[in-house]
């Protein structure tokens, strides 16, 4: 058989590798987890914080320019700025009256109105009603800046960032609380001891200044924690919480805060806990200085 003379022919394929797509996809997806995770982490901390926490972290991240704290609008700062310009009011003991958003004086019972007639309160219980309900807005307000102020004060000091989870800066209805407290093992003051430590002083001795500047009054209160069933004390403590709020009061007044302004120094043993299920834990333990939120008040030469 002859044999054929027709070729062969192989067809062999080349793969073409794919071209490079490129990392930005991983980008991207880093940037979408941060997301996430800041995210969730904006839910916890809204669920976990008080309102009035929230007000306060809101103030403090605001502007300067546009941050309420030298408003002057009275509540804690009574009129002042917490710098040194600005109106400042006369010192609420001085003044036997207060005045109202419209500038008319708050009589009280038994004085004289302007229409002569006696027994009768200046002004309408609906406009009352409503200068009542500004000036504690306003009031309300204030605290929450003063207590930013604070704490801006405090970030400022060296020492606070070995203390900044035992110093407790709280706005309430009724003031300002600073309180120091035992808790995660470390503890404001020795034990048994009515001077507190050197750390502590430190802090106090730098907090005078920006307690002075907000103008108002003060008052010191000691407290400790529960003694457990079967434990006793080695001190009295209506006597140690009493001489722990003694000592933090003339360690303000020696940094230079005036002792007029002091309304009361009080020990309360074991009376008032911050947490009446657990009277035994040490943040029971703690001594808080309250600045106290009265009314602004105008001299009377404010009138004519």
């Amino acid at each position: 058989m002859a044999k054929s003379t027709q070729p062969i022919i192989i067809k062999r394929v080349k793969k073409a590798a794919h071209a490079h797509h490129g990392g930005a996809w991983k980008i991207a997806y880093a940037d979408f987890v941060t997301a996430m995770m800041a995210f969730f982490l904006l839910m916890w901390l809204i669920s976990m914080t008080t309102k009035e926490q929230k007000i306060g972290l809101a103030n403090y991240f605001s502007p300067p320019n546009i941050s309420p704290t030298t408003s002057g609008s009275g509540g804690i700062l009574m009129g002042t700025t917490i710098d040194k310009a600005g109106s400042k009011a006369s010192d609420p003991r001085d003044a036997p009256w207060s005045a109202g958003r419209d500038g008319d004086r708050d009589a009280p019972l038994g004085s004289t109105g302007r229409d002569g007639d006696r027994d009768v309160p200046m002004g309408s219980a609906g406009r009352a009603s409503e200068r009542d309900a500004s000036r504690s807005a306003a009031s309300l307000q204030a605290n929450q800046s003063a207590a930013a102020s604070i704490r801006q004060a405090l970030q400022k000091m060296p020492e606070f960032a070995e203390l900044s989870r035992n110093i407790l800066v709280e706005a309430t209805k009724d003031g300002v609380n600073v309180s120091l407290m035992d808790q995660d093992g470390r503890s404001m003051f020795p034990e048994g001891s009515l001077r507190p430590y050197e750390r502590v002083r430190l802090v106090l001795e730098a907090l005078a200044p920006t307690l002075r500047r907000l103008n108002n009054r003060l008052s010191v209160t000691g407290h400790t924690s529960a003694a457990r069933p079967g434990s006793a004390r080695a001190v009295d403590s209506w006597s140690l919480t009493a001489g722990r709020a003694i000592a933090v009061r003339e360690i303000l007044s020696g940094a230079g805060f005036p002792n007029d302004r002091f309304t009361f120094v009080a020990g309360r043993s074991d009376t008032e806990p911050v947490f009446p299920d657990n009277p035994y834990l040490p943040s029971n333990q703690r001594v808080t200085i309250t600045l106290i939120n009265e009314a602004p008040l105008l001299p009377p030469s404010g009138f004519r």
